[in-house]
Order: structure tokens, then sequence, then C-alpha cells
């Protein structure tokens, strides 16, 4: 068995830190926002500056052009007989708007206490730079497996080109299995890997009642109002106050968590009050510890995501609108098909409203894996050698498109093995990371590629 020095790794994680923090800077300061095609330059800017990472990594590195956002690969190559592990990250960040943060978003700071500051640091450049250093480090050691990075410019926007362009380099990067670090921690002292990830059906509807928007002293009264009409719609989809689907057929296929699954859920100590702070949650539709839970791991949902219509300026101005849109999404669970679910949103809706345009905007799968193996035996070992805690295997209510992608594309393991906590604010305004993390998330994957290796 090769086992890694620990001493070596210590002192590589020490050595590397303020190359780590520079790198991460400097990639953070680089809007890549890949929702607003004002970035595009940005985004071609943070692709060619992550390829020259791994070019100084001693990496081969490869910039892959795609009919959107390119993909950038890495590859450590280390004996043709030796097993292949893709890493896969995502460089490219949701919009900030810098009002609501108490720094600026797109400006790298590091405070006193290791806590780096600025959109992307925790999701996903801070885990995307762990597991490329860790990777470095393996590859210095000589541990027999070849490591191929795929650093994705589109997740946030449901990775549209992404299978294409793997599917198109497949015969480079075909992997043995797969490590993701795209996921979140229960909490700081409570480590977690994640099997499951919900799928995503999202939609608009849209209704327009008139050819322009009217003075509601000429027409109040007898003009339809295509806001007031939406909520109608949507109350009748939703009970907003237990998050039950009115839909009819939407629960039919929903696959119950498995006994083995609600004991390790029940051996969590979900702590909800931290829940609710890490996340700025005044209140919760439940309070109780499992049904959480099972609300945001095991359950699909209904969500209005925005509702766009009539006058958004201060005061108020008395239009009747002429048209109004809902932006709305259903979290999927196994075994719910996405283009299924909207068949039967569209349905429900016409028979409420005919007037009402219900569009398709994107969908992506449910995914969900075992959470026993040598693999997922490897990654428990490994972030109890990185962190000195026990891991726990745990569903995840988000969605990565690029994970049910690789799952289609190579039948392999895939392992999420996440970085993030809670309160580091994915998607949040005031967005962190911090250095107990990263170099955790190094000394952690440095010990499961040692791991792999063997299998």
């Amino acid at each position: 068995m090769i086992n890694i020095n620990t001493a070596r790794l210590d002192r590589f994680i020490v050595e590397s830190r303020k190359l780590y923090e520079r790198w991460l800077g400097e990639l953070v300061e680089i809007p890549t926002v890949s929702a607003d095609p004002a970035y595009q330059d940005d985004i071609l800017k943070g692709a060619a500056l992550a390829a020259s990472y791994l070019t100084e990594m001693g990496a081969r590195a490869e910039i892959v052009k795609t009919e959107g956002y390119p993909l950038v690969l890495g590859h450590f190559d280390a004996q043709a007989n030796a097993p292949t592990i893709a890493i896969y990250n995502h460089l490219d960040v949701q919009p900030a708007s810098p009002s609501r943060w108490l720094h600026p978003p797109f400006k790298f700071t590091t405070t006193l206490d290791g806590h780096y500051l600025g959109r992307g640091t925790t999701d996903d450049k801070g885990p995307a730079l762990a597991a490329l250093f860790a990777a470095r480090f393996a590859h210095e050691e000589g541990i027999p497996i070849n490591i191929k990075f795929i650093w994705e410019m589109e997740e946030e926007i449901g990775s549209p080109h992404f299978e294409a362009a793997i599917r198109s380099k497949s015969a480079d990067l075909h992997p043995d299995s797969i490590l993701v670090s795209d996921t979140i921690w229960i909490s700081r002292d409570k480590p977690a890997i994640t099997y499951g990830l919900r799928g995503l059906m999202a939609a608009t509807m849209t209704l327009t009642t008139a050819e322009r928007d009217a003075h509601s002293g000429l027409v109040g009264g007898a003009a339809r109002n295509p806001l007031a009409e939406l909520c109608q719609v949507i109350s009748q989809c939703l009970d907003p106050l237990t998050g039950r689907v009115k839909i009819s057929g939407f629960y039919d296929k929903v696959r119950k968590p498995t006994p083995q699954e609600l004991k390790e859920f029940e051996s969590l100590q979900f702590n909800v009050s931290e829940f609710k702070k890490a996340n700025g949650l005044r209140s919760l539709r439940m309070e109780g510890a499992g049904q959480i839970l099972l609300a945001t791991w095991c359950e699909p949902t209904f969500e209005v995501h925005g509702l766009v219509g009539g006058y958004i300026g201060s005061g108020v101005m008395t239009i009747v609108p002429h048209k109004a849109e809902a932006k709305i999404s259903t979290r999927l669970v196994p075994d719910q098909e996405p283009v299924e679910i909207f068949e039967l949103l569209k349905d429900h809706v016409a028979k409420i409203n005919p007037d009402v345009v219900v569009e398709l905007e994107s969908t992506l799968a449910p995914y969900l894996t075992e959470f026993s193996g040598p693999y997922a035996q490897a990654a428990r070992e490994a972030v109890s050698l990185g962190f000195g805690l026990k891991p726990v295997f745990i569903r995840g209510g988000g969605s990565i498109g690029s994970v049910v992608s690789m799952q289609s594309l190579w039948p392999v393991p895939i392992v999420l093995l996440g970085l993030s906590l809670p309160e580091h604010g994915y998607h949040a305004p005031n967005e962190y990371f911090d250095w107990p993390q990263a170099s955790g998330g190094i000394r952690s994957i440095a010990h499961y590629l040692s791991r792999i290796s063997q299998l």
C-alpha cells in the first residue's frame, strides 16, 4: 500500500498558502459571470488564466471551444496502466449586485482570521484550486494515478454545452472514477459527502391582457389585471404555508428515501438554529430537523423566483399592467422526469387560466448513487485524515448538470467531496471561503488520490 508522507504534505500545504491566496485572488477579480453576455470577455480571460495555472503546476492544459463558453482541461500524466480520475469544478459565478454586498464582490479581500471574501471564492474557485494543489502534490510524490481536470465555465447557466464538449474529448478524458468538489457540508464540524442531487425544471408563465399599461382610474374594475391573475394561478399550484404542490400527478413517481438513508439522516444531529442563521432565514415552514432534511433533500419543490410586470419604482403608480411574467422552478427527486413535470404544470395552468403561456426554460434530471463501496470508503478515510472529523453521507438539495452528463457518458463511480460551509454563502451576497477549509481540502484530496490509486 502507498501511503502519503504526512509530514511532507503538511509542509507542502504551509508553503503553498501564499500562492493559493494569490491565485484565488486573481481568479475572483475576473468576473466570470456566465449568465450575463456583457462578461463574455471576462469568461475568456478567466479560462486563459486557469489554463496558465495548470501549466505552472506541471500539467498539460488545453482550452476546448464550444458553441458557448470554453472548457478548460488539464492532464497530470503518470503511467499508461495507472487508473485515471477526472476532477470536475466550475469557474463561472453567479451575478453579484454591489448594493447588497458589504465589500466589492469582485475585489478579493483577505481578513485576519483567514477568510477570503469575494464572488466565487466558495462557489467554486476556492475548492477548484484546493483540488489543483492536491493533484500537484500527488503528482510530485509519484502517486500512480492519471489526473484529468475538467473546469467548466457554464455551470451556473445549466451546463448547456458541457456534454457535447466532453463527448468530443472523451477518448482523452475517459476516467475510471470522477471527483466533484462543488457541494456543502452540514456544518464546520460535520463534513458531508454527497451522494444525491435534486433535478430541476425551470419555466416561465406569461399573461398578456392588453396592448399597453392603462390608467386604473379609466379602466380599473373592467380591465383584467395580469399580475393578479398570475398570483391566482400560482396560488392554485402551491400551498405557500406547507410547500405542498397542488398539481395533479406531481408526486406520483417520487421515490421515498430508504430506511438506511433515514437512519443516516437521524444520526446527523442537524441543528435547525444554525441552518436558519447560515441561510439568513427568519422562519421556516417546519421546525423539526428531520422534516427539514426531507424537505430540502428528498422531496420535490415548487418555487416562485420572480414576478415581473407593472410599475416597480418607488411609490405607487396607479396603472393596470398589460403583461406579467412569473419565473418558477421545481426541484425534482428520483424518479421524476423534468419534461413530464413540465407537461403536468402546463396542463394544470391551462385548466385554471387558458390565456397563460407556459414555456420551458431548462431541465435537469435528478442524480442518485450508492453511499457504500471502495470509493465511498476512500473518501470517508481521506476526509477523516484531512480534517480530523468523521464525515457523513447526505443528499444535496441543489443540482449540478455536469454530474448528470458525466454519469451518462462515463458510467463510473462519482464522489462529491465538497469543501464549502453553509455560512460561506453560495449564490448569496458577501460570499467567502477560508483557509481551514482550503488546507483541509488539499490534505483530504491528496489522501483520496493516494487511496484510489490502489483500487
